[in-house]
């Protein structure tokens, strides 16, 4: 890192892989679940494939209900893309198996704010998130 670095403002993009880093260190399962759920579609012939697919897989695979009945464990969706990098990065002769676009979040500033859960979206039935 050079003193320009430092004087560069935070960006979106930034906030937003930070995010996916704190996830990935606190659930190391989901990177080995999406490890593994995609060598089994390139297994499967597949020559690139959906990164969405796969959180939906690990959603699946992982959701226990509370004693309320809602989900236990909860995989955002703006991780997706840091985690398709990652896996190309890690398995270069899997270079282009996840189609991704140029990240947008580069552009705008950091937006400082705590990231959203479902408990900050209310429901038709009058009950919050969970």
């Amino acid at each position: 890192m050079n003193l320009f670095d430092t004087l560069k403002p935070k960006t979106r993009k930034d906030e937003l892989e930070e995010s996916a880093l704190r996830f990935h260190q606190q659930h190391p399962q989901v990177w080995v679940l999406f490890v593994k759920f995609t060598r089994e579609m390139a297994s499967r012939g597949f020559r690139n494939y959906s990164a969405y697919a796969i959180f939906e897989r690990i959603r699946w695979e992982t959701d226990e209900a509370d004693v309320d009945g809602k989900s236990t464990f909860k995989v955002n969706n703006n991780h997706r893309p840091y985690y398709a990098r990652w896996y190309m990065q890690s398995f270069p002769e899997h270079e282009g198996f996840f189609r991704i676009r140029e990240l947008t979040s580069e552009e705008r500033l950091a937006s400082d704010l705590p990231e959203l859960t479902p408990k900050d979206f209310p429901y038709l039935n009058g009950q919050k998130g969970g």
